[in-house]
C-alpha cells in the first residue's frame, strides 16, 4: 500500500510565504476591529525599549578653564578714617568757637578761637613752634607757610625757607581777607600745620570753658579712609606693602585696595584670652569714593596668597569622590553623553580648583550638579 493509501490524500502543504501572508492578514484586520494597527504595535514596542537607552546629560555643565589661577586668604578688617589726633588749646583764656563734631576743616579754615582769637589751619610737615615775623631765623616752617600761602592765593613768590617783605606782605593779605587785625606777623598758636584737611571727631571741652595751654579740645582725623588688619603671625608673608587686595564692604559692595604700611609684630589680647601675636597692616582704598558712606565698619580683606599659571580649573562643585583617595570629574561629550575622568587636583581658589589628568582639556563641559 502506498503512503497515499495509508493516510489518505496528502493534504497539499502551503508555502511559509503564503501563511505569513495569511497571519499578517489576520492581525490586521482583528487590529482594525480593535482600533489597533500594527504601526501602533511597531511604536508601541520601540518606546518600550527606548526604556534602556542612555540619555543625552542636559542638567547644569560649565567649561573647563585655562588660565591664571589665584588663592587668597581672608581677614576681617576695620574701616576708618586715617591720622587721627588731639587738638590742644596753644593759650589761656576762655574758649570761643568750636568746630562742629563730623564737619570738614580746610586749608585757612579757622580750627577754634580763645578769647575770640582764632587759630587758623595751614598745611606742613613740621609743627609751628615759633612767631613767623620779620627778621625771624630761615626754616622749614617758613617754606611751609610760604606754601600754604600760595596755595591760598596770597603769596606770589617761590616758596624758601627765608621770610622777607613777600612773606609779611602774604600774610597782610590773608589777615586783610579774614578780617582780623592786620599786623603782617603770625604770633606762635595763632596757626596749626598739619599733613591735609581734618574731619573733626568727639568735642572734649566746651565753648566757655576756660583752657590753658595744652587743655583738649577736640578730636581729629584726616579725611581719608583706610583699613586696619590685624594678620596671625602665620600669615606675615602676605603682609608686603603695595601688594593689591580685594574688600568686601557691608552693604555688599566690593572694591579693592593696596597695603600701604606693615607694623611690626605686636602683642594683642586675643577674644577667648590671653595674648595672640599679629602684624598690623594698613590698606589704603584704590577709590576713596567707594567707601564713602561709611565713618567705620567692618569689612572682608582678601589678600591673594598663591597664583598658579596657564592652569586647567574646574568649579569646585564639579569635583567627584571616585573612591576613597581618588577625585574626579565627569565630562559631558558631544553627543551629550558623560564619562568619568580621574584628575589630580592642585589649588583651590575663588570657588574653582586646579585639575590636571588624561581627557582633560580646555573647553570640555564638565558636569556641576546644581544645589
Amino acid at each position: 500500500m502506498s503512503e497515499d493509501d495509508a493516510t489518505g490524500p496528502r493534504r497539499a502543504r502551503r508555502p511559509r510565504r503564503n501563511v505569513l501572508i495569511a497571519l499578517t492578514a489576520g492581525v490586521i484586520a482583528v487590529g482594525a476591529g480593535a482600533g489597533f494597527g500594527i504601526t501602533d504595535a511597531v511604536t508601541a514596542n520601540a518606546d518600550e525599549g527606548d526604556t534602556d537607552a542612555p540619555r543625552a546629560y542636559d542638567g547644569t555643565a560649565e567649561e573647563i578653564v585655562r588660565g591664571d589661577l589665584s588663592g587668597s586668604t581672608t581677614a576681617s578688617g576695620t574701616l576708618r578714617f586715617s591720622g587721627g589726633r588731639s587738638i590742644e588749646s596753644a593759650g589761656n583764656g576762655i574758649l570761643t568757637g568750636l568746630p562742629a563734631p563730623g564737619s570738614l576743616v580746610r586749608l585757612g579754615d579757622r580750627l577754634y578761637a580763645v578769647d575770640n582769637v582764632g587759630v587758623y589751619l595751614l598745611r606742613g610737615d613740621l609743627p609751628a613752634w615759633r612767631d613767623f615775623e620779620t627778621g625771624m631765623a630761615d626754616g622749614p616752617d617758613v617754606r611751609a607757610l610760604e606754601h600754604s600761602l600760595r596755595e591760598l592765593g596770597f603769596f606770589d613768590g617761590e616758596p624758601d625757607e627765608e621770610f622777607t617783605w613777600l612773606t609779611a606782605n602774604a600774610i597782610e593779605l590773608w589777615q586783610k581777607d579774614l578780617g582780623v587785625e592786620v599786623t603782617g606777623r603770625l604770633p606762635l598758636g595763632s596757626v596749626v600745620f598739619t599733613r591735609g584737611d581734618l574731619r573733626i571727631g568727639n568735642l572734649t571741652a566746651q565753648v566757655g570753658d576756660r583752657v590753658a595751654p595744652g587743655a583738649g579740645l577736640f578730636e581729629t582725623t584726616g579725611t581719608t579712609q583706610v583699613v586696619d588688619v590685624d594678620l596671625p603671625l602665620a600669615d606675615q608673608r602676605l603682609a608686603a606693602k603695595d601688594k593689591p587686595v580685594h574688600l568686601r564692604l557691608p552693604d555688599g559692595a566690593e572694591t579693592t585696595g593696596t597695603i600701604s604700611s606693615v607694623g611690626t609684630p605686636t602683642e594683642k589680647e586675643s577674644a577667648h584670652g590671653g595674648g595672640d601675636t599679629v602684624i598690623p597692616v594698613v590698606i589704603t582704598l584704590d577709590d576713596p569714593d567707594a567707601a564713602g558712606s561709611f565713618q567705620e565698619a567692618s569689612v572682608t580683606v582678601d589678600i591673594p596668597s598663591e597664583t598658579r599659571e596657564d592652569v586647567l580649573s574646574v568649579p569646585v562643585g564639579a569635583l567627584l569622590a571616585l573612591d576613597a583617595r581618588r577625585f574626579g570629574i565627569e565630562i559631558v561629550g558631544r553627543d551629550g553623553g558623560t564619562r568619568k575622568v580621574p584628575v589630580t587636583t592642585g589649588l583651590f581658589a575663588g570657588g574653582r580648583v586646579e585639575v590636571s589628568g588624561d581627557g582633560v582639556r580646555a573647553g570640555e563641559r564638565v558636569v556641576v550638579p546644581s544645589r
